[in-house]
């Protein structure tokens, strides 16, 4: 009996137990979208890093023997997810699983979860971010922010750049494999943008008015939908519509239901609205 008769999503990224983000959020929004998701997790906490305090368990040890019971059934993957990795180890098994478990049919979606507001995160070093300019190399969708841009491509930070500078960062981030490539994030007055890049397509650039603040999980159900919908054929610039708009109506929600920012977005209330 065959265990890929249904789409499936293989997600690599860590799992927390609260504060909406990572596995906890693209998990449902991938079921939700009529695929399978098929979780690695690369560490667990009980909440996520915003908070004062938490209980964080690595699973950098854990995830070769993990992967090697998944290739003993067999298993095959429409698409293949990759979020925040906590180690320069990480990275390069998530290399290996890429070169493991990508064919000629599926897509493999990186989410380089770098830094934002111009700065790398705490514990991302040097050494990681020479990692992550490889793992580049193995998407066919690359979905970073205006931070993660700059820094995948030695761009300068600066808070605004001209679409002109946002289409060079495109195509040199295509120029290491990507076909499709959304910068997210561009902050245009009252409105966010995002940066549409296909290759050998017009690139879309598609705004929205700015709602609320920054939450943590939305990167993380941005790229789910963007998977899912790769996996399912949807047009590259429609996803990024949908996702977009999606997660304004989470954010919009969760303001009414003063939920604190700690705890993310309230997309369960919304879920159902996703098709």
């Amino acid at each position: 009996m065959s265990h890929n008769n249904q789409k499936k999503i293989a997600l690599i990224n860590d799992f927390t137990g609260f504060g909406r983000c990572s596995i906890a959020v693209a998990l449902p929004v991938i079921s939700m979208l009529k695929v399978q998701c098929c979780p690695l997790p690369t560490s667990v906490l009980s909440n996520h890093t915003g908070f004062k305090s938490f209980f964080f368990d690595d699973y950098t040890e854990k995830m070769t023997p993990y992967i090697a019971e998944w290739k003993k059934l067999g298993l095959q993957f429409d698409g293949i997810c990759s979020g925040f990795l906590g180690s320069k180890e990480q990275i390069r098994i998530v290399q290996q699983f890429f070169q493991d478990f990508k064919t000629e049919e599926n897509c493999i979606i990186v989410d380089p979860v770098m830094g934002d507001y111009g700065k790398t995160y705490s514990t991302y070093t040097p050494q990681m971010c020479e990692e992550m300019k490889k793992l580049v190399g193995y998407a066919d969708i690359l979905t970073p922010n205006v931070t993660e841009a700059c820094i995948l491509t030695d761009t300068p930070y600066r808070e605004k750049f001209r679409m002109q500078e946002y289409a060079r960062m495109a195509e040199q981030l295509s120029e290491k494999g990507p076909k499709k490539i959304v910068i997210t994030g561009i902050v245009q007055g009252d409105f966010i943008a995002n940066y549409c890049y296909e290759r050998g397509e017009e690139p879309h650039v598609l705004r929205s008015h700015k709602v609320g603040t920054q939450r943590s999980g939305t990167g993380d159900i941005f790229t789910a939908i963007i998977a899912a919908d790769a996996v399912n054929g949807v047009p590259f610039h429609e996803s990024v519509k949908k996702a977009s708009r999606f997660i304004k109506k989470c954010i919009q929600r969760s303001l009414e239901l003063e939920i604190p920012v700690t705890d993310g977005v309230c997309f369960e209330e919304v879920l159902g609205t996703l098709r």
